[in-house]
């Protein structure tokens, strides 16, 4: 850190040095998450992710220790890109029944609308449903809303989050191995069932699960590391 005269901190300007570092970051972390999503990190070789992120073996070991590190960036910034997207699109919902349903079904659409990242939370697994970014933490507050609200019946917001989610991640388990299924029609089952296990009727559960969804954004190619 840069710091003034009398020991204050002074923002530094990032330079053209800075810059080249953080795009070759950036193209390590995206290289993880595209062969994560296709073989998984134990069938990669440091070497693969070098030569698909079109930079030097050596440039590796400027920005990671290991595999197992740069695996575990990749994995988080997929997690804080899939809560971003959720985020933005629920953002103007008021219900939390409906908030709770949309994250549901939005995520399931994932193995449609941006299969590498519904591979990576497939592939992610049960740590998944405890991390503190993406679909987890976001379904604890969503659930807890609707606790406090009285609008869904949830003695512990936390048990619930892990049943919910242990069903969201069969469910894209299958949409993974069966492409010919409709996943809006299975998501959207889903996401009822689930509001009937917590109380609401199933006309309500079925309209709610069935209500317009905005559609998610595209990630851009390669994001600042």
């Amino acid at each position: 850190m840069t710091t003034d005269g009398q020991g204050r901190a002074i923002s530094r300007v990032p330079n053209r040095l800075d810059r080249r570092k953080a795009r070759t970051r950036a193209a390590l972390v995206a290289a993880a998450q595209r062969l994560v999503s296709e073989q998984g990190r134990a069938d990669v070789s440091i070497q693969e992710i070098t030569e698909a992120a079109d930079v030097g073996f050596g440039s590796f070991y400027n920005h990671f220790t290991s595999k197992d590190e740069l695996f575990d960036a990749a994995v988080a910034l997929t997690l804080e890109e899939h809560g971003a997207l959720l985020g933005s699109a629920v953002g103007d919902m008021e219900d939390p029944a409906e908030v709770f349903s949309a994250g549901v079904r939005l995520t399931g659409r994932l193995q449609r609308t941006h299969p590498q990242m519904a591979r990576i939370l497939v592939r992610t697994g049960m740590p998944y449903l405890t991390s503190e970014d993406g679909l987890a933490p976001q379904a604890m507050r969503d659930l807890q809303a609707a606790a406090d609200s009285g609008r869904l019946d949830i003695d512990d917001p936390r048990t619930a989050v892990a049943m919910a989610g242990g069903a969201l991640l069969g469910v894209l388990q299958l949409l993974e191995t069966r492409p010919d299924l409709d996943a809006e029609r299975v998501t959207d089952q889903l996401a009822a069932r689930l509001l009937r296990m917590f109380g609401l009727t199933r006309a309500e559960a079925q309209e709610i699960a069935t209500r317009p969804l905005p559609a998610l954004p595209a990630l851009p190619a390669h994001r600042p590391g």
